[in-house]
């Protein structure tokens, strides 16, 4: 008898499962692509141990690396940024933004209304083509694409983010 292969990417269609984060001070939008399975568990942005976001943000603005929730919310919003999703749901194997399908975006009216938003970054490539494709239009605000803090994006060291993601500290 032959054994059958169990299937080991199963595409799940997921609804982002947290709100925005900003305030009225907001000055730059970081938009990523969609919630890791580690954010997912968690209920907030950039979960994943390996992800190399809340080291690049702190070593940006000169701060101590957060490591609960509610550091890693002031380290942001003392800051003056934004974070969101440019997915608001879509078909997604994992954490895989190469295997994202059936997207629906996120509507960005109310936290461009309810902030002071002058600039947006993209948290790499997904985010990025898919707000040029459908955000931009309504915003009118050009995104800069920014290098992945994914570990999946080996070719950056932290170094390098660093030095990448320095132009937030002179935005605001």
């Amino acid at each position: 008898m032959k054994k059958l292969d169990k299937p080991t990417s199963i595409q799940t269609h997921q609804i982002h499962p947290f709100p925005p984060l900003y305030n009225a001070e907001s000055r730059i939008l970081i938009l990523g692509s969609f919630p890791s399975v580690k954010s997912r568990e968690q209920q907030f942005y950039y979960g994943h141990p390996q992800n190399r976001f809340w080291k690049v943000i702190a070593a940006v603005f000169g701060q101590p690396v957060p490591s609960s929730i509610e550091e890693k919310k002031a380290l942001i919003l003392s800051s003056r940024l934004a974070l969101w999703d440019t997915i608001a749901s879509c078909d997604i194997v994992g954490s895989s933004d190469s295997s994202i399908r059936n997207v629906k975006v996120n509507d960005l009216a109310g936290i461009m209304s309810g902030s002071s938003i002058r600039h947006i970054i993209t948290n790499g490539g997904t985010s990025y083509a898919l707000y040029q494709r459908y955000q931009q239009p309504l915003t009118g605000i050009e995104a800069v694409r920014l290098p992945s803090t994914s570990p999946a994006n080996a070719a950056w060291d932290l170094e390098r983010l660093i030095q990448a993601w320095g132009i937030l500290g002179s935005w605001i």
